[in-house]
């Protein structure tokens, strides 16, 4: 019996979700998208959603407060908060639960803070929006859980703006205020996803330590069962919006009973051969960049070679996305030069040629910005196919679908919008966008952060069949070591803007390991419901050591 069961078992439950039923406007047609889901949650526990893309997840996560997203309708079942059935109260009743006694931490953290007020404002704000005009004790209340959660210099840490601190930092400064009021219970979209194997671990261990200090109750929606395995204390397994599975953590992970649940457990990227160094069709030679006054990279130099995947790895602000950008054209170079093919390309992408800027494709970390809310999917699409090809648009409704269903879509989204799909939707439709143009070169940056470990799967063998089929190039800029082992032919480690490792990849992957990349590594996640414990023993060990 876990320690949760062994509180809880008498308590009467804080959240019970009965035969909960979600229809989606498809088209002009309501479909079910969450189809009699059944769970408890009591005071102090954590339940971890996981399922694919489209399994529902977030829109039951959503559910528990309350809320239907935007072409989604309740059309059964009951979510019952502390006796009170949410799907019957007033907006006025739910307004006041909401920040309050029930809260919610976002997938993006970057798309989340408003860029021009300080975090302290947007913190003071979660106060202000329920009647509390007591600023003095909202700023003490901010100083307290920066403090908790392990963000820098807590006292200060709030006058800084959203650009001004890291992605794991902010992504903290969400969680911090989602638990301004003391919620009873927290919904924790994916918060990690977008964040780099070090920062990753730094924000499991805030989010475990605050949810222990404070007794709060939380669902942790996300796809990667590793994290889960260090958060919950229950998992509930989805598939297509209905209940696959549900069991205890640790049992479920030793012993799942379901085929479904059992290949989500088994999912790794498929291992492929090593190519050989074949000719480079793009490098970056001696590239420095700055933001501002800050130098973001020093005289970084890459090869690329034609043909193969060429991964960069690193932690968050170590220029990792920063030389994708400036290969893209979307920063430029102070100095050195970036070369395609054998001539140097225009610094800025305004003035590269159009077919330059069809052959180079940057697919983005982040869907939620990446996408314009105002266009379908079609539109999004169809766009580089306009563009690039002059297609018609017979034509171009027929490459669309052909595009959805090679990432693994239905034709049917084509008509919905972004606001309408889930986030690993999202990206896949990112990954469709990039290959209308047909390119030579494909930038991925962290591509498969925000898909399942099933869909990631197949998303890597895609992009492998593309290569295979038709040469293309990959740059491939992720935090994931586990993807990196399989599919790179060519490691580049980056840390600080510089490149402190490049090599094979037999040459990075096989011990002894650099000291750099070593910690790497040992940042990713286990399926092991003790590697956190671990993680957190070694770190206090070597704060103490002498």
């Amino acid at each position: 019996m876990t320690r949760t069961d062994m509180e809880t078992k008498n308590s009467d439950p804080l959240l019970v979700v009965e035969n909960l039923r979600i229809e989606g406007d498809s088209s002009g047609e309501w479909k079910e998208i969450v189809n009699g889901v059944n769970f408890t949650l009591h005071r102090g526990e954590v339940i971890g959603l996981i399922g694919e893309s489209g399994a529902g997840k977030s829109t039951i996560g959503l559910a528990a407060l309350g809320y239907a997203r935007p072409g989604c309708r309740f059309s059964g079942g009951r979510v019952l908060y502390d006796g009170r059935d949410l799907l019957e109260m007033r907006d006025a009743a739910l307004k006041a639960l909401r920040g309050i006694n029930i809260s919610y931490v976002a997938q993006s953290a970057k798309a989340f803070f408003n860029p021009a007020h300080r975090l302290i404002h947007q913190f003071v704000e979660v106060f202000t929006c329920h009647g509390i005009r007591d600023r003095e004790l909202a700023r003490r209340k901010a100083v307290a859980l920066y403090g908790l959660l392990g963000l820098p210099d807590p006292d200060s840490f709030g006058e800084r703006y959203p650009h001004q601190v890291s992605g794991g930092q902010l992504q903290r400064a969400m969680i911090a205020m989602a638990m301004a009021g003391d919620p009873d219970l927290i919904v924790f979209d994916e918060p990690t996803t977008a964040l780099d194997v070090t920062t990753q671990v730094g924000v499991l261990i805030a989010i475990r330590n605050a949810v222990k200090a404070m007794g709060t109750a939380a669902l942790y929606i996300t796809h990667d069962l590793p994290v889960v395995a260090q958060i919950a204390d229950r998992i509930v397994v989805l598939r297509h919006g209905a209940m696959v599975e549900e069991g205890e953590t640790t049992a479920m992970i030793k012993g799942a009973k379901q085929d479904y649940t059992r290949r989500l457990l088994a999912a790794d990227p498929d291992e492929r051969p090593e190519r050989g160094v074949t000719p480079a069709i793009l490098s970056a030679k001696n590239v420095s960049v700055f933001y501002g006054r800050k130098q973001a990279l020093h005289n970084v130099s890459i090869t690329v070679p034609a043909g193969c995947t060429t991964a960069i790895v690193g932690e968050s602000g170590s220029g990792k996305s920063t030389i994708a950008r400036a290969i893209a054209g979307l920063l430029t170079p102070v100095e050195g030069q970036i070369i395609f093919d054998g001539v140097p390309l225009a610094k800025r992408v305004e003035t590269r040629k159009l077919d330059t800027l069809r052959r180079i494709q940057l697919i983005y970390q982040s869907p939620d910005t990446a996408l314009n809310p105002r266009q379908s999917v079609s539109e999004i699409i169809g766009r580089p196919l306009s563009l690039y090809h002059n297609m018609t648009s017979s034509q171009i409704a027929a490459r669309v679908a052909e595009l959805l269903e090679q990432v693994e879509l239905s034709r049917d989204i084509a008509d919905r919008f972004p606001s309408e799909l889930s986030g690993g939707q999202k990206q896949r439709v990112c990954i469709a966008r990039a290959l209308a143009a047909d390119p030579d070169v494909v930038i991925c940056d962290e591509i498969t952060s925000g898909l399942d470990p099933l869909v990631a799967q197949g998303v890597l063998n895609l992009l492998a069949r593309l290569q295979a089929r038709s040469g293309t190039t990959y740059v491939f800029i992720t935090h994931d070591l586990r993807i990196v082992g399989a599919i790179a032919d060519q490691i580049v480690v980056m840390k600080d803007g510089r490149v402190v490792e490049a090599g094979g990849r037999s040459e990075i992957m096989s011990p002894p390991f650099a000291e750099y990349t070593e910690t790497l590594l040992n940042a990713v996640p286990r399926l092991d419901v003790t590697w956190l414990d671990r993680i957190v023993a070694k770190q206090n060990l070597n704060r103490t050591a002498p």
